[in-house]
């Protein structure tokens, strides 16, 4: 909606204390949601839209596009929306309502057929995506033609009878729309251990900001969404519910749960909650209340405060572990080392020093790794002195494997892939491999893959429309063991032909790749929410051809330049725009789980 249409239905705006930019995505779904370097805060300010009421001068084209203008304000569960509706049309999207998401343009509605007390009204645009009821996003670009059918009332003023999709149909909403009124916000789930928590990123609309931490924990009671869905737990028995609003005073909140939750394992639920609500800025501390009275997990005072249960943490072990910032690289001689200070110290040496792209398991009893021509995986134990190797997996002929990736568990990925063809390999400590029950992406090459320190996402690089895209997808487990891992769907179209990814952190990943308009490939952040994307560092890298990070620690570069192989790190790591070094004649950067 454009031009004299737009000011005259925009009639006023508020600038209010709202929630941090939805940002909505271009490429891809939302999983979670702000990044290290490019929060996303929850407490940013937000632009409330006060709906017009329909006047009785206006003509069809001007009833549609008010209606459409209406919509976008989610104030009164759209009870000025619903005034461009005949009697006889009982839509209402709901508190948290289904949205086609619209480019940031569309065309002016056009009469396209009238008489005297009838007319088809038509718009056209580009959808870009999805948002279901469940606030999951999902990316569809794909071309929009979409009519609605008016008709004059007994006052003799136009109404809306028949929406695009019927009585049952969402919101049609623009990119600005949706970064206006929405936010993207994660919910806290467990992963099959029953103790790593892993995050779900929806988006949710915001009314005001006494409502929200309401919302974000009647969001969090009501479940994941349905791309988590069967791959993660909660610890809420069923038919758990607010009893009663979120309480914010003096900055501790009290969250008082329905009988159901008496049930519950106090613990888990108090994890849940407490890195839900640690999001939004107000809330410092907080207390659990079981049908009006007050619960307190052992060890804890009777508030709690937001940032406990870091023992629950998708990132696992924290930055403070020493151990765990310990890179991995293969020294000039082809032996395995340790990073420090700079250099190499060999810790595998023998025919095991010769893997490629060493992966060293969580409890330092393994090291994974490829043959020169990435066609067979090999693992060699222990990781200290000159351990035996031995062969796991031998790639079909024209195939080759990707770097092999370790869960905390001490189960090791990998995946066969060649030309529009791909198998992953799993295999559990003390067992032989076998191939995934399920497997999304048997039909593309697949380049890299990589398992997030929870153990229920995967990032991957795969060939769609031949060029290299960076992926999200979940791992679900099936009562009998078997894995069902796919529902993978890009994360940024910012991003060309990716080399290498790594996870960051529950939140981000690190990756080799060419923005747009690069000609050369360069390291980024890249928030898996689908935002913007963050060029790190500055200086020449040579041929960079991959990547390691880790949640506090350095980022590595495993880089060629001048025919000699380099590790590269930016000069001060917590700065994003620090130039990068390459000190170490090394290859193949990696950190252990």
């Amino acid at each position: 909606m454009t031009g004299r249409i737009t000011r005259l239905l925009a009639a006023a705006a508020l600038l209010l204390g709202g929630a941090g930019c939805a940002n909505v995505p271009s490429g891809g779904q939302v999983v979670t949601g702000e990044s290290a370097e490019r929060a996303e805060r929850v407490d940013d300010p937000y632009v409330r839209l006060i709906p017009v009421k329909p006047r009785p001068e206006w003509g069809p084209a001007q009833i549609v596009s008010g209606f459409l203008a209406a919509s976008a304000s989610f104030d009164d569960n759209h009870k000025v929306a619903r005034l461009y509706l005949g009697k006889q049309n009982s839509w209402d999207p709901g508190l948290r309502p289904s949205v086609t998401v619209l480019a940031s343009r569309i065309t002016d509605p056009q009469i396209v057929k009238a008489t005297d007390d009838q007319a088809t009204v038509r718009i056209t645009g580009e959808e870009v995506g999805t948002i279901s009821s469940d606030g999951q996003y999902t990316a569809s670009p794909k071309a929009l033609d979409a009519t609605f059918q008016l008709a004059k009332n007994q006052q003799g003023v136009w109404r809306i009878t028949s929406l695009p999709g019927g009585e049952k149909a969402g919101l049609l909403l623009t990119q600005d729309d949706v970064e206006r009124a929405m936010r993207t916000v994660n919910l806290f789930f467990y992963a099959p251990d029953r103790h790593t928590l892993v995050p779900n990123g929806i988006f949710l609309p915001v009314v005001n900001r006494q409502t929200l931490p309401t919302q974000l924990v009647h969001a969090l009671l009501t479940g994941p969404t349905s791309w988590l869905k069967g791959a993660v737990q909660t610890a809420f028995p069923e038919g758990t519910r607010l009893k009663r609003r979120v309480q914010v005073s003096n900055e501790v909140a009290t969250v008082d749960l329905t009988k159901e939750a008496r049930t519950g394992n106090l613990d888990r639920m108090s994890a849940q909650l407490s890195w839900t609500m640690r999001q939004l800025s107000e809330i410092k501390r907080w207390q659990l209340r079981i049908d009006g009275e007050p619960v307190t997990p052992s060890g804890m005072d009777s508030t709690q405060p937001v940032h406990a249960w870091e023992v629950n943490s998708p990132d696992g072990r924290t930055p403070h572990d020493e151990a765990h910032q310990n890179a991995y690289v293969v020294g000039p001689s082809g032996f395995i080392g340790t990073l420090e200070e700079d250099r190499a110290q060999p810790v595998v040496t023998g025919p095991a020093g010769s893997l490629s792209r060493p992966a060293v398991a969580p409890d330092y009893q393994e090291v994974a790794g490829l043959s020169a021509d990435e066609a067979q995986l090999l693992v060699a134990a222990p990781v200290t002195g000159t351990p035996a190797t031995r062969v796991v997996l031998t790639a079909k002929e024209g195939a080759r494997f990707t770097a092999p990736s370790w869960s905390r568990d001490g189960t090791l990925w990998v995946v066969e892939s060649k030309e529009d063809e791909s198998w992953l390999w799993v295999r559990r400590r003390g067992e032989e491999p076998v191939r995934a029950a399920h497997w999304g992406l048997g039909g593309r090459q697949v380049l890299e893959f990589r398992v997030a320190r929870d153990g229920v996402r995967a990032a991957v690089i795969a060939h769609v429309d031949g060029r290299p895209q960076v992926q999200i997808g979940r791992i679900a487990h099936a009562p009998d063991g078997s894995l069902d891992v796919g529902s993978f769907l890009p994360v940024s179209s910012e991003l060309q032909d990716a080399v290498d990814i790594a996870w960051r952190d529950y939140n981000t990943l690190a990756v080799l790749g060419r923005a747009n308009r690069d000609s050369q490939t360069l390291p980024f952040l890249m928030p898996i929410s689908g935002s913007a994307i963050t060029s790190l560092g500055v200086g020449s890298l040579g041929e960079p051809q991959t990547i390691a990070a880790a949640p506090g620690a350095p980022i590595l570069i495993g880089t060629r330049s001048s025919g000699k192989d380099q590790v590269c790190r930016q000069r001060s790591p917590s700065n994003s725009y620090s130039p990068w070094i390459c000190p170490t004649p090394a290859k193949d950067p990696s950190y252990p789980r």
